[in-house]
This record gives structure tokens, C-alpha cells and sequence, in this order.
């Protein structure tokens, strides 16, 4: 007999595989077991397919008490710590038992196999320190003082107090607010910083600078290839990334990339982390997407390990190397990025910067250049729009309009060709054939004008995609910037009219100064790589100029020559 169930919610299925629900509706269970909670069954309509297991009542049971059932682990998407979700209608969903609901994190010596292990602050840590803004005296690393770059928390136990404090912003929702930055300013931020996570500006020829990964490494994504799970009833697409630094293959599907965006550009506030290729919920698997695709990537890739300090963050480095059979060490990896503390006002506490004379910022220069930057950046992406709209037009003038008048033109020659053949004297045969060359010649260059922009335009394209991320990202990095540089006036206010001690303005100068270097380091690190990234895209966009209009030049030289022996 089969297993029945009825559904207490309607549910709409939106991937392959799922079928839809409407309360009250019975169902035939294929199984009453579930898998990663969802079910498979058959509905009233005959289609069978998978559902949440907790949107349907086996007979015999009694309805939950909730008005509302939970969804089932994993589904859409999983937990996030911070306020980034990814959007909705994914083309990859979160049902496999990578995401359960599970908190491997807090088992023993659960915190990832890419990565090693610290000890609990409790006692003994070594490279531990203890970092805080606040009021009261900070610990420092067992018997030591502050590591270099971060100040002494203004004050102590016994400080007056003062009878000004910096305001807050009204604006609650504000980036500012949101990333830490001004708790972190405002002197509310404490944690626990270990040696792995500072995170070091330097002075650099062109002022401050990420400190370079002392092992730098590139990764290939190659061969993606479609998979099946649920007995072919779901269907994805894995990539295979083999990292320069281990040369040992992994394969991760979208999910995992977005997974992994969303946990970097909560935890790194003042960083452009490179935004993904955009999803599809069509024709996921269609061989020009899925191309197209990878080499977004590979692009996003690129920008990741060249990053000084996302090359070297565990959650990526957890991404790269976790082997992908191993389910558990995944799941560790993952749960102890999402447990990190470092994030939001913390974050800022790993962040160490130059000390010692020479070292210090001028704010009204910082100010100066920022909104130099802010300038630059948005007459950049209007540049950028433009280059890709006059870029997307005219690739798609050269797939259909160049290659459609081409091969008209060549048309135009086969006709005169045929036309000719009707005289049979013997001295217009060379004349003829010439001739009819010549039509081959303009059909087949107007294949190629079709075929050129894969191999000039698009590259350029996908690399002004990739840089209209970053330059989505810069106005929320400028802005916690300017927040921070916006208390520091007003305490210096505070401080003129007497109702703040200086020592307390001098703690609050001192924060800003850290968002400050920070800041320009990653201003500069965005020139370096655009610099370097548009130099080498423009010399290949030329180059394959060059090669298209020697093949196109080639065919008519061709035609040319035929006409020696007539």
C-alpha cells in the first residue's frame, strides 16, 4: 500500500526536479524516509519529483504546532552571519548536505583542514593578543606590550570622564554603521586578534600598501562538467580548480564561489572583494553560458589570489584546498568562517599599521586624496559603460550586419560568376572561376567578422564586468572612510570648546588613521592591478586585431592572385 501524506503549505517548486504543492493536496510517498529534508513523492496531478519534507503531514501524524514550517536544511541558501544573502532565483540551489544545519564547528579540533588550530584564550595562547578600544586597560599578549599599528585604548580605569562624547549617527543603516567602522572609531570594539589574522599596511613608493603575500600562487578553473545527484533528478555544474600552491585539483560548483563571496565581503568591510558572474535561472547548461561563465571566473580568480590579503584569508584558502570528497572537513572549514569574530567593529582591530616618525597621516591629505579617488572612480564607470555599450553594439553589428553584407557582397559576385558561365568560349573560363573565388572569399570573411569579437571583444567585456564590481564596491569603502574622518572633526571640536579631553580625541584620531591607511592601501592596490590588467587586455584586444585584419587581408590576396592567370 502506498504512503500517503497531506500537505499542510502550498510550496511552488523552481528548480528541475521539484514539484509543486497546494495545501490540502494528498500526495504518495515514494519513501517516508527523507533525504537532507526533502521528500520525493507523486502529487495529484501525477508528477513526481522532491519537496520539503517539512511542507507535508504523513498519515497518522499530527500537524505541527507552528503556523509556519521551517524550511528544510539547506534550502534556498544557508546561514549567513552578516547582512549579505545572495539573491534569490539562484541557478544553484543549497540541498545538499554540505550546508546541514549541523554546528561542526564546536566539536574538538573541528576548525578546518586547511588551516591550524589555535589555542583557547584561556591560557598559553602564543601569537594571541587581545585588542581593545574601549575605556578600561587593555591585555596585551602575555607579558607583552600592543603589537605595532594599534594604539592604547585612550584612558583607564580611573579617567575622568568626559563631559562630551562624539555623536552617533542618526542613520542606523548607514555602511558606516553597518560594517563596524564606527563602533570601531568610537572606541566599542574588542577581541581577540591572533598572529594570522593582522592584517599589515606598509609604506610603499606610493604611499601606503597592502603588505604582498610572501607565497604568491595563481589558480586554473578548468573543465566544468555537468553532475547529477538524487538520482539525476538535480543536475549542476562543477568546476575543477587546481591552485599553483598545492597543484592539487578540487571541484567546486557555484554555490560554493557564492558562499564564499558573501562570507569575504561581510568580513572585509574597507576591501573590494570582486563581485561573481552574474547567476541565470535559464539555460544554465547551454554551452556559450556555461563558457562564458568560466571566464568570469577565472577573471574573479585572478583578482582573488593577487589580492595581498583575500589571497591569504583561511576561508579562501579553505575554499581552495578542502578536498571535495571530504564532506566533514568542508563542513568544519565552513561553520568556523562563519563563527569568525573578527568581523564588523573587530575586523578593524587585525587591521596593524605603520608606526614611528614619518608614519603618521595628514588628514586633510588623506581627505584630498579619497575624494580625488571618489572622482576618478566615477568618471571610470561612466567610461566603462560607455566602452561596454559601444563594445556590445558593435560585436553584435559584426555577428549579424558585418557578416550578413559580406556574404551579400559575395552573393552579388557568385551570381555575375554563374551569369559569365553562359559564354562557352574557353578564354573566359579563368575570368569565371576568378570570380567565383572571389564570392568564396567575401562569404568567408564575413564568417569571420562573425567569429572576431569571441576573440577581441568579448575578453575586453568580461574584464569591464569585472571592474564595474569594483567600482560598485568603492562608494561604500569611501564612505566608511569619510564617516571615520567625520568624528575625528567633531571631536576636534569637542576638544576646542572644552568638553573633551584630548587624550580621548587623540584615541578616536588614532582609529580613523588605522580606516585611513587602510583605505589608501586599497586605493592603491586597485590602480596596481588596473594598470596592470588593461595593459595586458589592450595589447591582446590589438593583437587580435592584427591576426583578424592579416586573415581577412590573406583571403583577398588570395582572390587577387587568381586573376594573374587570366
Amino acid at each position: 500500500m502506498a504512503l500517503r501524506a497531506r500537505a499542510l503549505y502550498d510550496f511552488r517548486s523552481e528548480n528541475p526536479g521539484e514539484i509543486s504543492l497546494r495545501e490540502h493536496e494528498v500526495l504518495s510517498l515514494c519513501s517516508e524516509q527523507d533525504i537532507e529534508g526533502w521528500l520525493e513523492g507523486v502529487n495529484s496531478r501525477g508528477e513526481r519529483g522532491l519537496f520539503p519534507a517539512s511542507y507535508v503531514q504523513p498519515a497518522g501524524q499530527q500537524p505541527p504546532p507552528e503556523p509556519f514550517p521551517p524550511p528544510p536544511a539547506g534550502y534556498p541558501f544557508p546561514p549567513y552571519g552578516g547582512s549579505y544573502q545572495p539573491s534569490q532565483g539562484s541557478d544553484d540551489d543549497w540541498d545538499d548536505d554540505w550546508d546541514d544545519s549541523s554546528t561542526v564547528a564546536d566539536e574538538p579540533g573541528a576548525l578546518g583542514s586547511s588551516y591550524p588550530d589555535y589555542e583557547a584564550a584561556g591560557g598559553g595562547a602564543s601569537g594571541r593578543y587581545r585588542l581593545s578600544t574601549r575605556s578600561e586597560p587593555s591585555l596585551g599578549p602575555r607579558g607583552a606590550g600592543h603589537p605595532p599599528g594599534h594604539p592604547h585604548p585612550p584612558g583607564g580605569g580611573g579617567a575622568a570622564k568626559s563631559s562630551a562624547t562624539v555623536s552617533r549617527n542618526l542613520n542606523r543603516f548607514s555602511t558606516f554603521v553597518k560594517s563596524g567602522g564606527e563602533a570601531f572609531v568610537l572606541g566599542e570594539a574588542s577581541g581577540f586578534v591572533k598572529d594570522g589574522d593582522k592584517l599589515c599596511v606598509v609604506l610603499g613608493p606610493r604611499g601606503p600598501e597592502w603588505q604582498e603575500n610572501p607565497y604568491p600562487f595563481q589558480c586554473s578553473i578548468e573543465d566544468p562538467t555537468k553532475q547529477t545527484k538524487f538520482k539525476g533528478m538535480k543536475s549542476y555544474i562543477a568546476y575543477k580548480l587546481v591552485p599553483s600552491h598545492t597543484g592539487q585539483q578540487v571541484h567546486r560548483r557555484y554555490k560554493h564561489f557564492d558562499w564564499l563571496y558573501g562570507r569575504l565581503a561581510e568580513k572585509f568591510p574597507v576591501i573590494s572583494v570582486p563581485h561573481l558572474p552574474e547567476k541565470q535561472a535559464t539555460g544554465r547548461f547551454e554551452e556559450d553560458f556555461i563558457s562564458k561563465r568560466r571566464k568570469g571566473l577565472a577573471w574573479w580568480m585572478d583578482h582573488m589570489c593577487s589580492h595581498p590579503v583575500l589571497a591569504q584569508c583561511d576561508a579562501f584558502q579553505h575554499f581552495l584546498t578542502c578536498p571535495s570528497t571530504d564532506e566533514k572537513a568542508w563542513k568544519q572549514g565552513k561553520r568556523k568562517a562563519e563563527k569568525d569574530e573578527m568581523v564588523g567593529a573587530n575586523f578593524f582591530l587585525t587591521i596593524s599599521v605603520p608606526t614611528g616618525p614619518g608614519a603618521s597621516l595628514d588628514l586633510q591629505e588623506v581627505e584630498s586624496q579619497v575624494d580625488g579617488f571618489k572622482a576618478f572612480t566615477k568618471k571610470m564607470d561612466e567610461s566603462a559603460l560607455q566602452l561596454n555599450h559601444t563594445a556590445n553594439e558593435f560585436a553584435r553589428k559584426q555577428v549579424t550586419g558585418f557578416k550578413k553584407e559580406y556574404q551579400k557582397v559575395g552573393h552579388s559576385f557568385k551570381c555575375l560568376s554563374q551569369a559569365f558561365e553562359l559564354d562557352q568560349q574557353a578564354f573566359s573560363a579563368g575570368l569565371n572561376q576568378a570570380i567565383a573565388f572571389t564570392a568564396e572569399a567575401y562569404d568567408a570573411i564575413g564568417d569571420l567578422f562573425a567569429d572576431q569579437p569571441r576573440q577581441d571583444l568579448d575578453p575586453v567585456m568580461d574584464l569591464l564586468a569585472l571592474y564595474q564590481g569594483h567600482l560598485a564596491n568603492f562608494p561604500d569603502i569611501i564612505h566608511v572612510q569619510k564617516g571615520a574622518l567625520t568624528k575625528v572633526k567633531e571631536s576636534k571640536r569637542h576638544v576646542e570648546e572644552g568638553k573633551m579631553e584630548l587624550q580621548k580625541a587623540e584615541g578616536i584620531q588614532e582609529r580613523c588613521n588605522i580606516i585611513s591607511f587602510a583605505t589608501l592601501a586599497e586605493i592603491n592596490h586597485f590602480h596596481k592591478i588596473r594598470v596592470r590588467d588593461f595593459k595586458s587586455q589592450m595589447q591582446h584586444f590589438l593583437q587580435q586585431q592584427i591576426l583578424f585584419f592579416q586573415k581577412v587581408t590573406q583571403k583577398l590576396e588570395e582572390a587577387l592572385h587568381k586573376y594573374d592567370s587570366v
